[in-house]
């Protein structure tokens, strides 16, 4: 069966509006921000939207920002605020004071995958300040208590990432777990531009086929929420996209006319077979991301850490012997 290889909710949602495939039990929304800045939400409500989206009911609200991957602190501020408002519109407590554990996951030793660890470096963490002179060290009256772990990948500590979380939340009873991790889009244009941020926890690895266990309210027993960014897109994908405009342009010779017609017949899920086909095996499972993902995987991991510090602890920076790139 043909899958759109992609963990962005919003691609699947406009990859089916695109097929004329009827969405039952999924809303949507848009908010348009400014020219570079846009929220969608897409909020799947029953079963049977779920099974068809193919990913779990919950909300799934993503920031679309064009300019994302450009060094400007100004505009990666504003991005902050957007994610610090909608992280803190899916946090489903009623308590002034609550207790949070940020999950960096990725291996922190694959510049694409590094973006969970790199965010939890620059987090502003409290809990063991809290346990020892309680929130008055701040100086103020309410403070979360923040602490984090990145737990890395499996083929570093011969565990799943789920198993070490779970020994950690047993332990230090979180209200909240909060997980950041590196995605695949289905889109070159939101390599580095996209941030996903859902209530329904996250199967790691799962964009680039790569399963392990779901990290979610389910298998912890408190809410999760999950912050991603795209950073690797599918080989194939990027060889449908060509073959499209191939055909576009094959369409408007007269010369290739009519093999352009046979190629514009196939559907999506023949032409995708085609293409695998035609890759050689080495390729095929091959994901591809920008060269210029250090600089990018660097400044995108401040913007994600400077919207969890705006929204658990109004502002308070993290490893100030960092900046941004």
């Amino acid at each position: 069966m043909y899958q759109i290889r992609t963990d962005l909710a919003l691609e699947t949602q406009q990859k089916m509006q695109e097929d004329n495939i009827e969405l039952k039990g999924v809303r949507f929304f848009e908010e348009k921000i400014d020219k570079n800045l846009t929220i969608s939400r897409v909020v799947i409500e029953t079963e049977n939207g779920a099974k068809t989206m193919g990913k779990p009911k919950g909300t799934y609200i993503t920031i679309e920002a064009s300019n994302m991957d450009e060094e400007d602190e100004d505009y990666h501020r504003e991005i902050s605020v957007q994610l610090a408002r909608i992280i803190k519109e899916l946090v489903r407590t009623k308590k002034e004071e609550i207790s949070v554990l940020i999950v960096g996951l990725g291996n922190r030793e694959v510049t694409p995958d590094a973006l969970g660890p790199r965010v939890v470096d620059n987090l502003f963490i409290t809990r063991h300040v809290m346990k020892e002179y309680g929130r008055y060290a701040f100086g103020e009256d309410v403070v979360n208590q923040i602490s984090s772990i990145v737990p890395g990948v499996m083929a570093q500590t011969g565990m799943e990432s789920l198993e070490i979380i779970k020994g950690i939340v047993r332990e230090t009873k979180p209200e909240l777990v909060v997980v950041v991790d590196a995605l695949a889009a289905r889109s070159t244009k939101r390599l580095n531009r996209t941030i996903q941020v859902t209530d329904t926890g996250i199967n790691p690895g799962s964009g680039v086929g790569n399963h392990r266990h779901g990290i979610n309210e389910k298998s912890l027993g408190i809410p999760v929420i999950s912050i991603g960014i795209p950073t690797v897109v599918d080989a194939a994908t990027i060889v449908n996209d060509t073959m499209y405009n191939l055909v576009t342009a094959m369409m408007q010779s007269e010369a290739f006319s009519t093999l352009g017609r046979s190629l514009k017949d196939l559907n999506d899920a023949e032409k995708y077979e085609l293409i695998q086909e035609l890759l050689a095996p080495g390729l095929n499972t091959m994901f591809v991301t920008p060269k210029d993902i250090d600089e990018s995987v660097k400044r995108l991991s401040f913007t994600i850490s400077e919207g969890l510090n705006l929204a658990f602890l109004g502002g308070k920076t993290g490893n100030k012997k960092q900046k941004h790139a």
